[in-house]
């Protein structure tokens, strides 16, 4: 039986490597931890956020749906849309105090948020 361990990293695929990580760096409030041709690496509160070069041509995934946690979704979507991703799902409550929204990350990677206050690390 595998015994899952919860999110370790999240990876997104992007054409402009040296891009990606100046917008991610921005959004986030760090520098990567690891920072390579081949790969960029950012801790996000103890999970990987991975930024890994890809063909010129895009395909960014659309079957997963990654979101990361944040203490203020208001704080948050501000924020993300302030260094210029693309709205794709507002903020909206899905019960018990539970927020969640989605952007476009300008290399047109899914990027999920969410705000849940049951959560045992959330501030």
């Amino acid at each position: 039986m595998a015994n899952f361990l919860g999110l370790y990293t999240a990876i997104y695929h992007v054409t402009d490597l040296d891009a990606a990580k100046k917008w991610y760096s921005e959004v986030l409030g760090v520098a990567p931890y690891f920072d390579q041709p081949y790969y960029v690496g950012f801790n996000v509160g103890g999970h990987e956020l991975g930024l890994h070069p890809q063909s010129p041509h895009p395909t960014p995934a659309t079957g997963v749906s990654v979101y990361w946690g944040v203490t203020s979704m208001k704080d948050a979507w501000a924020r993300l849309i302030a260094q210029g991703a693309a709205p794709v799902e507002e903020p909206n409550e899905v019960g018990g105090g539970i927020l969640v929204a989605a952007v476009r990350d300008p290399m047109g990677n899914l990027l999920g948020v969410i705000e849940n206050p049951h959560f045992p690390n959330q501030a």
